[in-house]
């Protein structure tokens, strides 16, 4: 691609003036302060930021020769400032657990599901909630089947809640999605569920915005009969609740997600729109120039189009980029100077860091920023033919946003451009623009938009198809692992060189830039050595076993009865795609509860082909059984059955496979949930065998686990215990920690630790959390010093 020509300044500007104010240079050196403050191990305090916001924007309105480095302190100090306050708003340990009587207002789209509800709550700044609730969002939830929820809570309303509270949480794993750092970036103060929903109380009906594109939703569910009624809602106004798990896999194996939801190009089409109509305007009666000159009422008027599209939307982040930007442009031209879309796009970004700089943790923001940012930097020459024009337009966003959805989602798509080239055109100028005037005309006249929204599915409906087979073919979704965050930086120059104009050599080398980010090193353990991932699955257990060329997953995380959290589907398969893991060879369940097991139908899905080992009795479908004596070596390890012995009743806990696997002369012993019974049976018949430098203390830490005896026989260096933040069972018991670490073994939990990683290589064992070798200051760790500091 050649990048477009430049259009030279009306007059040189002196070398002593430095860059522009408000301008691309400027806007990157906030940009690269905010990410600075926000990605550190733990956020600048207040002594930090508060001087480097006020040193930057000293410098940078006072000394045009530092707007640079002025403009990186005032990213940093004000990134910083707002990420300590939004640690500080977030429920204070002592409140956890707590039930609180509070009143406030319902915001955004509530979601329905079986047998459950979820909305944010915007709590009223008055009593009788507490102090550090007050005028805060906290995301609430019930269970009720016996109550019609979906009719009783709707957006806008507002309620007397009682909810019990706990401070916003998260899982940390490899490719996982990070719950406490979009906690932050929403500033949600806590998570609660409502006690007893029956006796919760309605203070007023819905009203707002989000009550308007709530009722306008269900005008669309009941008058458009097709199964893509759910896309038309989503594309009309930003609604995606329809969308299911399957619906989003299919969207992002052809690279459409960025489609879904209503995108900025949507909006800037409302705004085009709504300018040719005040032109229309204009052009009718001429009198009105009197009062504003045409352009600058088209200009005003795409202005008030695309922030009411934006509001329908409920800002979404690309709608309010797109926002910021046709106002910049329209704010050029009302000042009658010259407009230069870089210069809008920067204006964009500065007022979108300046109002919320910790925006820069949505993936939504880099894919919208830097995908108009690669477009405006290649735009070919608007003088090419519209076919050649759009088709260069998909190529530069293909190569220029494929690191960027690598690093942030661990897959690349190559169906991406194909479906891109249908999508774009007959979704945006067709389907949409249908879907957007049914919306318009049944606002003003009730049912009157019912046949437009018809027709915006009927003509849905005669793509989907093709994205259905593209999304099932060879070119669908690439799984890519993990990598560092230098790979990145790499691959997005390689980008840049890429696109650099035809005569520029080298270009092919650029290739080679992409390597680490798209076959990154897997660290694989070598011949004799084991590799151990024990996941943080919440109050369950999931482990991951590598060898130099053989993988095997004992247990597959929990899931619930009613389905509102599956581990296997949430949390065990992304990890294993984040850790490169193609296959697996063996899955071996430690008995059958929903903890442990849980998550096997998602992890089979993905992983098919495993051999299925469980417990005799355990009802799972186990191609072998799990029985003590049954032995076997890959790649130099030598892994080994305890129990349970042959002909051993299946009793649930006690029935639990316990393996011992030896490597490079370090030894790990996982335990499942037996208890003291069964200890002191494996004492009797295995003593020796129980000799190990990492055990997976049994059932999670119960207190009926884990004798003394037991402990002593093992000799652990270290304990691995696999638990849910605040579990209702209070595993770990603190005697059995204290056990353990008064016999000489470092505890881990998962719980505090996140994931654990465990080496055994030949100089011993070592075991690395994942909070410790990726501190983020969004960790649950990182409230209670940010609570302190701003008392």
């Amino acid at each position: 691609m050649i990048p477009a020509a430049r259009t030279p300044p009306d007059a040189p500007t002196p070398s002593h003036a430095g860059p522009p104010l408000v301008g691309p240079a400027v806007a990157t050196c906030v940009l690269a302060g905010c990410l600075a403050a926000l990605w550190l191990p733990r956020f600048p305090p207040l002594w930090v930021g508060l001087p480097a916001l006020l040193a930057g924007a000293g410098l940078l309105l006072a000394t045009p020769r530092l707007r640079l480095p002025a403009g990186v302190l005032l990213g940093l100090g004000l990134a910083a400032l707002h990420a300590q306050h939004a640690l500080s708003l977030q429920l204070p340990p002592r409140l956890e657990k707590t039930t609180a009587s509070v009143t406030g207002r319902i915001a955004g789209l509530p979601i329905h599901e079986a047998g459950r509800t979820r909305f944010e709550f915007r709590v009223d700044d008055a009593p009788p909630a507490p102090a550090v609730l007050r005028g805060r969002l906290v995301r609430a939830s019930l269970r009720d089947p016996a109550l019609d929820a979906r009719m009783r809570y709707r957006a806008g309303q507002r309620w007397r809640l009682d909810l019990r509270l706990r401070a916003p949480r998260g899982l940390r794993n490899p490719g996982g999605f990070d719950g406490e750092r979009s906690a932050l970036a929403a500033r949600l103060a806590a998570q609660g569920h409502v006690v007893a929903p029956a006796g919760a109380l309605m203070l007023s009906p819905a009203s707002g915005i989000d009550a308007w594109r709530e009722s306008m939703s269900a005008r669309i569910g009941e008058g458009v009969e097709a199964p893509s009624s759910r896309f038309v809602r989503a594309l009309a106004l930003g609604d995606t609740r329809g969308l299911d798990d399957s619906d989003w896999a299919l969207l992002r194996a052809v690279g459409l997600t960025h489609l879904v939801a209503i995108s900025g190009f949507h909006v800037g089409l409302v705004a085009g729109f709504a300018a040719l109509l005040a032109q229309a305007l204009w052009w009718c009666f001429p009198g009105l120039s009197r009062r504003l000159p045409r352009p600058l009422a088209a200009a005003l008027a795409g202005v008030i189009g695309a922030g009411l599209y934006a509001a329908v939307a409920g800002f979404a982040l690309p709608t309010v980029r797109t926002v910021l930007m046709i106002a910049a442009v329209a704010t050029m031209r009302l000042g009658r100077r010259r407009v230069d879309m870089p210069g809008a796009l920067a204006v964009a970004a500065l007022v979108m860091l300046l109002l919320d700089p910790l925006s820069v943790l949505s993936a939504g923001f880099w894919l919208s920023f830097m995908g108009v940012a690669w477009l405006l930097w290649c735009l070919p020459d608007p003088e090419r033919r519209p076919l050649r024009a759009f088709l260069s337009a998909q190529a530069v966003a293909t190569l220029g946003l494929l690191p960027l959805s690598v690093a942030l989602f661990g897959q690349a798509s190559l169906a991406g451009p194909v479906a891109n080239l249908v999508a774009v055109p007959w979704w945006s100028l067709v389907v949409v623009p249908l879907a957007l005037a049914g919306t318009a005309l049944d606002s003003l006249f009730a049912g009157a938009g019912t046949g437009l929204w018809r027709l915006s599915a009927l003509c849905f409906d005669l793509a989907w198809p093709l994205f259905e087979r593209l999304g099932h073919s060879p070119l669908a979704v690439r799984w890519i692992p993990e990598s560092d965050a230098w790979a990145l930086l790499l691959a997005l120059l390689g980008a840049f060189w890429l696109l650099l104009p035809r005569a520029v050599p080298g270009r092919a080398l650029a290739l080679l830039l992409w390597l680490p980010l798209l076959w990154p090193a897997r660290q694989l353990p070598g011949y004799g050595e084991a590799e151990l991932q024990v996941l943080d699955v919440g109050q369950g257990l999931a482990v991951l076993v590598r060898t130099a060329r053989h993988q095997m997953l004992y247990d597959a995380g929990p899931a619930s009865r009613d389905g509102e959290y599956d581990a296997g589907a949430r949390v065990v398969v992304p990890a294993l795609r984040a850790l490169g893991v193609g296959r697996l060879d063996r899955i071996m369940l430690s008995h059958a509860d929903r903890d442990h097991a849980g998550g096997l139908e998602a992890v089979v899905e993905a992983f098919p082909g495993a051999a299925l080992v469980a417990p005799d009795g355990a009802g799972v479908g186990a191609q072998r059984p799990c029985v003590s004596g049954d032995r076997w070596q890959w790649d130099g390890v030598r892994f080994e059955v305890l129990h349970p012995t042959p002909y051993f009743p299946y009793l649930r806990n006690e029935s639990s496979c316990v393996l011992r696997i030896e490597a490079a002369g370090a030894t790990a012993l996982f335990t499942g949930d037996i208890s003291e019974v069964v200890e002191t049976r494996l004492l009797n018949l295995r003593r020796t065998d129980l000799r190990a430098d990492v055990v997976l203390v049994p059932h999670h830490g119960s207190g009926s686990s884990s004798s003394a005896s037991f402990i002593a026989a093992t000799g652990a260096r270290h304990a691995l215990v696999s638990s849910g933040h605040g579990n209702r069972f209070g595993h770990p018991r603190p005697a059995v920690v204290s056990r353990w670490r008064a016999a000489g073994a470092e505890v881990h939990d998962t719980a505090r630790a996140g994931s654990l990683a465990v080496r055994l290589a030949p100089g011993g064992a070592t075991v690395e959390s994942r909070r410790v070798a990726q501190p983020r200051g969004w960790d649950a760790e990182s409230r209670g010093r940010a609570a302190s500091e701003a008392r």
